[in-house]
C-alpha cells in the first residue's frame, strides 16, 4: 500500500528545465531521509539530491548549480526542479525515502522511476 511514484520526466533539448515529482502514498505516519538518485545505461545509480537530516539540501557536484530539491510536506511530495539540462543528465531518476506507515511498518523504499531524456 505505501509506495513512491514519480512523475514528470519527459525528453527535452539541451539547455530545456524538467521538474518531476516523487508523490508518496498509501497509510504514512512519516517520511524522511528524502532524495533523488538516477541511473543511467551502463552505470551505476547516483545519488543526485537529498535533504539532510537538518532538512537543508545537498546535490553532486555536477547539478549543484542547475538543479533545486523541495517538498511539499502537506502532498507528502517532494520536486527536483532541472534547469539547463545537459545530455549527461540522461538517466531514469528514482525517488527514495525512509518511511514509517501507520502501522508500524518501515524501510526504506524507491519509485519506480521516471526517464529523463536530454538531447543536443
Amino acid at each position: 500500500q505505501v509506495q513512491l511514484v514519480e512523475s514528470g520526466g519527459g525528453s527535452v533539448q539541451a539547455g530545456g528545465s524538467l521538474r518531476p515529482s516523487c508523490a508518496a502514498s498509501g497509510s504514512i505516519f512519516s517520511t524522511s531521509d528524502m532524495g533523488w538518485y538516477r541511473q543511467a545505461p551502463g552505470k551505476q545509480r547516483e545519488l543526485v539530491a537529498a535533504f539532510t537530516s537538518g532538512g537543508a539540501t545537498n546535490f553532486v557536484d555536477s547539478v549543484k548549480d542547475r538543479f533545486i530539491l523541495s517538498r511539499d510536506l502537506a502532498k507528502k511530495t517532494m520536486y527536483l526542479e532541472m534547469n539547463s539540462l545537459k545530455p549527461e543528465d540522461t538517466a531514469v531518476y528514482y525517488c527514495h525515502a525512509f518511511i514509517i506507515s501507520v502501522s508500524g511498518r518501515q524501510g526504506y523504499y524507491w519509485g519506480q522511476g521516471t526517464q529523463v531524456t536530454v538531447s543536443s
